[in-house]
């Protein structure tokens, strides 16, 4: 084996390792990153040809946590990992993004990218490790990649910023990004805030683009050490023809910048631009059709993109007829769904969000079981694009990756602005359909699900906006010829240089997206692009808040209530009760929903109980609150009850006080004449009152009393307790024999004498 490894240095003496040579020596690259006990192995394999009709980058990138790697197994009835969960292909976006754009124009071999967590140190972050792991095995291939990358994690913690913190370090952190870049350029960044402020979060990317230069340098050696950083592998390239390049150019540029200018709709712009295409294709004989049709389109398609971004850069005109700076029409509405918990449109030019809101109790809470975190969110949000959104005529299948990712993005953007357990109680889930779709979906997603919420009744700290910007630049002079979009189209996605979608309060940011495209972007512009977003996303909000200012007063009346108790520790079980039956008891006698946590006190050692008691009906919810009360109280000596008789005995009867806590009314308690028997006065059922005379809390005894609530009859004499009767000297009386009652006298030969043969 020819074994390598490298050593990064990190600012605070920590350490990451490289590995190649010694695992998966049979993929074309392979590496395991390793920092303390926690190591990933990352593997590239790649196609040898090019599928027939491919024209784009067929990458997949996987992302798989092993439970084995925490000496856990894994849940569910097969006990094995399946399919990916949400966090592993969030974390397969965030290797993804930074990978997809360094790579030639014209390479469309199929490169698989997989990344392993196979052994897992309990307080250390892996998916800081992933891109650094996808692009070490990346470097040790001859694949023409145009990296190195890394990726790591920035926080502020404490007001200083922080390079991959641990878990319990995290708790404190009040920024939190995901920033990637090459030695060069940054890439990607994603994360989420506490209402920072534009210049704190370009500080917190600066702070981690320095890091990151030093895992490149490192990888750069390891390429030059196996010679991958000269020796790169031929591919198919793209046919070209320079002919038949000059004639798209000249037959469609000019009408393609007028039809850009024309400020159509979507469909319709997309209908002229195709006619345009579909016009030159007439143009060729039939016989050269079939082969010269994919070359046009990808030189067409290089014209329509350079005639839109000169468009912009020439007269600052967009495809729909905006300025640069302007956010398209917006319209909201609230309260749209009848029998929703919460529900709110929010429309922006040709994007289309329809929110929802649901209140659920503890029982409804996502339990999220990663192999290093074990959880319950209570608040999620989930996002659906069905194709109609965009006028496709296919089916709808499963949640895909862009799905999940975009859902994740308006979570993070309104998590920070929501309050949770204990001041909210509940569960709290916003679903975003799109029905409508050119651009920046993801943002309407967070503006509408902030209306929702408000709708709702859900006491959001601050209202919450989001806007996405885009950036056209001059591929010569990137740093002095350009154009920062705000509210960009879907084309304007698709054919600008970044995606940056920024989310916030009217104090601070909450959560970002960024994607790079272009090289070399200086941080002046990234700042004025944060600025300008911060005025659009304003706007946006100034719009929302015409609908609704605040969150509403009240909830709606059909949202089950829930109200919380705190209770001694020592009383869980007793509210449960044996496999229990006491709180399934309380749930079916009152219709409520009952949840029981046992959490720590902040500040102690100590634990307490929270009960969520749940119930669209204020009677039965206050039944089941007394109840469970009762069985927490604490029985006060001389307290007047009112009780029930729950058992007759030939001294007495049992009353129940408080739920499940019973006491003896003996039968001389009753009243202050002689009671002969107890079944002459009560009944099993009968509710009476009593007097609580003593209570012993380590036994759990009660003595009652009926008597003591009436007056004392006048010369009444308490009865003397009845007694054996004086005893003689010895102790033992007369015994009926006649015989001495007192002591025997000693036992003859220690009592038992001899003992007879045979006996053992």
């Amino acid at each position: 084996m020819n074994v390598i490894k490298k050593i990064i240095e990190l600012s605070d003496g920590r350490t990451i390792e490289i590995e190649t040579g010694k695992l998966a020596k049979q993929a074309d690259g392979s590496a395991v990153v390793k920092m303390g006990g926690t190591m990933l192995l990352a593997t590239v394999t790649a196609a040898k040809e090019v599928k027939e009709g491919t024209d784009f980058l067929p990458l997949q990138v996987d992302y798989r946590e092993k439970y084995y790697a925490a000496g856990r197994f894994p849940g569910g009835f097969l006990k094995r990992e399946s399919r990916p969960d949400d966090y592993e292909i969030l974390i397969s976006r965030l290797v993804d993004r930074p990978i997809r754009p360094l790579w030639p124009e014209d390479f469309h071999l199929e490169v698989f990218v997989n990344v392993m967590l196979i052994s897992a140190e309990k307080d250390i972050q892996p998916d800081a490790l992933a891109g650094l792991a996808a692009s070490a095995a990346l470097a040790t291939t001859d694949l023409p990649f145009q990296g190195p990358i890394s990726e790591v994690r920035v926080c502020r913690i404490d007001g200083q910023f922080v390079i991959n913190p641990t878990f319990k370090e995290m708790e404190r952190a009040d920024l939190e990004l995901m920033v990637a870049a090459t030695e060069e350029n940054i890439m990607m960044v994603e994360g989420e805030m506490k209402e920072v402020t534009e210049h704190d979060m370009l500080e917190a990317i600066k702070f981690a683009h320095e890091e990151i230069k030093k895992h490149c340098r490192v990888q750069k050696e390891l390429m030059h050490e196996l010679g991958t950083d000269v020796n790169k592998r031929d591919y198919p390239h793209d046919v070209e023809d320079e002919d038949l390049r000059k004639a798209v150019r000249e037959a469609c540029y000019a009408r393609c910048y007028e039809t850009a200018k024309s400020a159509l709709p979507k469909q319709e712009r997309a209908d002229a631009f195709d006619a345009i295409k579909n016009d030159f294709l007439a143009t060729i004989p039939e016989e050269e059709l079939e082969e010269k049709t994919p070359i046009v389109e990808r030189y067409y398609h290089d014209v329509e993109k350079e005639a839109m971004r000169n468009l912009i850069l020439d007269e600052g005109r967009r495809l729909d007829g905006r300025a640069t700076d302007e956010v398209r029409p917006i319209w909201c509405e609230v309260d749209y769904l009848p029998c929703a918990h919460g529900s709110a449109i929010f429309t922006r030019g040709e994007t289309q969000s329809l929110a929802s809101v649901t209140l659920g109790t503890k029982l409804d809470m996502k339990e999220q079981d990663e192999v290093l975190i074990q959880d319950d969110q209570q608040f999620v949000l989930h996002y659906n694009f069905p194709p109609f959104a965009t006028g496709e005529a296919k089916p709808q299948r499963a949640t895909g990756r862009r799905e999940i990712g975009h859902g994740n993005l308006a979570m993070r953007a309104l998590k920070a602005v929501m309050p949770f357990a204990p001041e909210n109680p509940y569960a709290v889930r916003v679903v975003s359909d799109i029905l409508e779709s050119n651009g920046s979906s993801s943002m309407a997603s967070v503006c509408g699900g902030c209306l929702a919420l408000m709708d709702a009744g859900v006491k959001i700290k601050k209202p919450v906006a989001g806007v996405a910007m885009g950036l056209i630049t001059d591929a010569e002079r990137p740093n002095d010829r350009y154009a920062i979009l705000t509210d960009i189209l879907g084309d304007e996605d698709h054919l600008g240089d970044m995606d940056f979608k920024v989310t916030g309060t009217a104090d601070g940011i909450t959560a970002t997206q960024m994607d790079i495209k272009v090289d070399g972007l200086s941080y002046d512009v990234l700042e004025k692009a944060l600025e300008q977003a911060r005025r659009g996303r304003m706007h946006i909000m100034g719009e929302m808040l015409k609908v609704i200012p605040e969150p509403r007063a009240d909830y709606k009346p059909f949202v089950p209530r829930i109200v919380q108790l705190r209770i001694a520790a020592e009383f869980i079980g007793a509210v449960i009760g044996k496999g229990g039956e006491t709180i399934q008891k309380i749930q079916k006698e009152t219709g409520t929903v009952i949840n029981i946590d046992e959490e720590p006190i902040p500040g102690t050692n100590l634990t307490e109980g929270v009960v969520d008691i749940a119930s669209d009906n204020a009677d039965n919810m206050q039944k089941a609150l007394d109840w469970i009360k009762g069985i927490c109280a604490v029985p006060e000596v001389g307290k007047v009850y009112h009780g029930k008789v729950v058992s007759i005995l030939e001294f007495g009867a049992f009353i129940e006080i408080m739920p499940g806590k019973e006491g003896l009314l003996h039968v001389s308690e009753i009243a202050w004449t002689k009671t002969e028997k107890v079944e002459d006065v009560l009944a099993v059922g009968d509710e009476v009152d009593v007097k609580l005379l003593e209570y012993d809390p380590k036994a759990g005894k009660m003595r009652l009393s009926m008597r003591a609530l009436t007056e004392k009859p006048e010369g009444y004499v308490e009865p003397k307790p009845r007694t054996g009767g004086p005893r003689r000297e010895g102790g033992n009386g007369p015994r009926r024999d006649g015989k001495d009652g007192g002591n025997r006298g000693p036992r003859r030969d220690g009592g038992r004498g001899p003992r007879r043969e045979g006996n053992k």
